[in-house]
């Protein structure tokens, strides 16, 4: 561990306080600490002693959704960086993240059908996993027309950069390119804003290629050619369900899942099947969490698909023309039959009085 490593630590811990107070524009969802436990362990530390002393709830540990600040999972891993004398943390962490920790955005990377529509993607959308990260496509420093870097900013500007959260964020990054084109994709170099404590020839054995330090910037150059590289077995229909998702929680991501289960129906309907199981996928959480969590919240995934639909039946049979059967299947039902008997229960009506005006307003 050097001195430069050590200031940044007792840095990180001085400013804790700061960050416990910082607002939702400055959070991170807990997932991006999946792998902390298991490797700290594996080093012999406390996972649960250094999140408690960096201001963490132990919950942020075994759970993907809580909120938490940003720069204070920057704190607990430049911590057990210097107690547990592992300058190299952030890459052994990042063996143990998965493209899933990134929620409904996963979805959507997926089943992209090139690295271009995951850059396009990630750079608009990286937001509902943590606020100040972001990854862009940028040309290259060097001014190599063969070349681009893919830029990564794990911190809101003004505040201080973690060594083992850029770290960690570029390893991600490179781990997710090789899983989705190819292991060998042609990096040509990673660029580090600083000097890290670890080995430069341990950073150049983990990303394969050669490693510059005290550049302006974290980038990993890459082949300008990278972007157009097709991607195979995405579903184009998945990608657009995701991606409209995404949308529409870009107007600040819900904390609840109830709203979050709405807009996925809303976008499903018409399009996929609305079961629990094709709403899960979208929100990428498993059914039976999704029925707990609604639960919760005092509802049941049955009462918000027959609310969504009664909303939209109605929006479709005062606003359009559409034949019934239409509007029936629009609404994910099979029959005309059954799209009147539900007509029936919602508003004691049938779906032509509806759209006549002649059922209640609610």
């Amino acid at each position: 561990m050097t001195s430069s490593l050590l200031r940044s630590s007792l840095h990180f811990l001085t400013l804790r306080d700061k960050y416990l107070i910082l607002d939702d524009m400055s959070v991170i969802r807990s997932a991006g600490l999946r792998g902390f436990r298991a490797t700290v362990a594996e080093l012999g530390g406390d996972a649960e002693e250094l999140v408690t002393a960096c201001g963490l709830p132990i919950a942020a540990l075994d759970t993907d959704d809580l909120l938490v600040p940003d720069q204070a999972v920057g704190a607990v891993l430049e911590l057990a960086a210097h107690r547990l004398n592992c300058p190299d943390l952030g890459l052994r962490i990042s063996h143990r993240q998965e493209l899933d920790m990134l929620g409904p955005l996963a979805l959507a990377i997926r089943n992209a059908a090139t690295l271009a529509e995951v850059l396009e993607c990630t750079s608009r959308y990286l937001f509902v996993h943590a606020r100040s990260l972001s990854v862009t496509a940028v040309p290259d420093p060097y001014g190599d027309r063969g070349v681009i870097a893919l830029r990564y900013i794990d911190a809101p500007p003004g505040m201080p950069t973690s060594v083992q959260g850029t770290d960690l964020g570029l390893a991600f990054v490179h781990h997710m390119i090789q899983r989705l084109a190819d292991e060998r994709y042609g990096l040509r170099s990673v660029e580090l804003p600083y000097r890290p404590a670890a080995p430069i020839q341990l950073y150049e054995e983990f990303f394969g290629a050669p490693v510059r330090i005290m550049r302006p910037a974290a980038l990993l150059r890459v082949p300008a050619t990278l972007p157009n590289r097709p991607l195979s077995g995405g579903d184009e229909n998945l990608h657009r369900l995701a991606l409209a998702f995404l949308a529409e929680l870009s107007g600040g991501a819900a904390r609840a899942v109830t709203p979050q289960v709405r807009i996925a129906l809303q976008n499903v309907l018409g399009t996929a099947s609305p079961e629990i199981g094709t709403v899960a996928r979208l929100l990428t959480i498993h059914p039976r969490t999704l029925q707990r969590r609604l639960a919760a919240e005092g509802t049941t995934f049955a009462e918000l698909l027959d609310e969504v639909r009664r909303t939209e039946a109605r929006r479709y049979l005062t606003t359009t023309d559409m034949p019934m059967s239409q509007v029936a299947s629009l609404i994910g039902l099979s029959e005309q039959s059954v799209f009147t008997r539900c007509c029936k229960r919602w508003w004691d009506a049938t779906p032509t009085a509806v759209r006549k005006g002649r059922a209640p307003a609610n």
